[in-house]
């Protein structure tokens, strides 16, 4: 049987990014994503509930992520969902769903980069990531360097 598992978020981070180096000199971070959804109610009363996932990057998108993300920045990120299993030291076992980042793109731009503090947009900037499958990478190319 065929499966699939792609999972595409926008959110803003919970907290800064932490980066980790492990066996192999091998980065990975770790990252707090909240997600909000707004609807109205039966009786029109509009509400919001905050879905809160945590996410892991590797390699060269880690680093990146490391180097220009920080608590409150708006992202959008592709992944694949993965389930962790692990028994704790009191001898329970334990799982936890988290998304594994295989590539993001910026929302809004940067804060001090021309277009005022805090200034955002429904449109993602043109920084994008290099997949962290283990394939080559690549730095993401600023904006002003794009020639269109």
């Amino acid at each position: 049987m065929a499966s699939y598992n792609k999972v595409l978020l926008m959110g803003n981070l919970t907290r800064d990014v932490e980066l980790k180096s492990i066996a192999g000199n091998q980065s990975v971070a770790e990252i707090g994503l909240a997600v909000n959804r707004r609807y109205r109610t039966k009786e029109g009363e509009d509400r919001e509930e905050t879905t809160f996932v945590d996410c892991e990057a590797w390699g060269r998108t880690a680093e990146v992520m490391k180097q220009y993300l920080s608590k409150g920045r708006p992202v959008f990120i592709e992944g694949r969902l993965k389930l962790d299993q692990w028994t704790d030291k009191d001898g329970q076992k334990r799982s936890k769903m988290r998304v594994v980042i295989d590539s993001f793109q910026f929302i809004g731009t940067p804060t001090g980069g021309g277009g005022g503090e805090g200034a955002t947009s429904n449109q993602g900037s043109n920084f994008r990531s290099a997949p962290s499958n283990g394939g080559e990478s690549h730095v993401p190319t600023p904006e002003e360097d794009i020639p269109f």
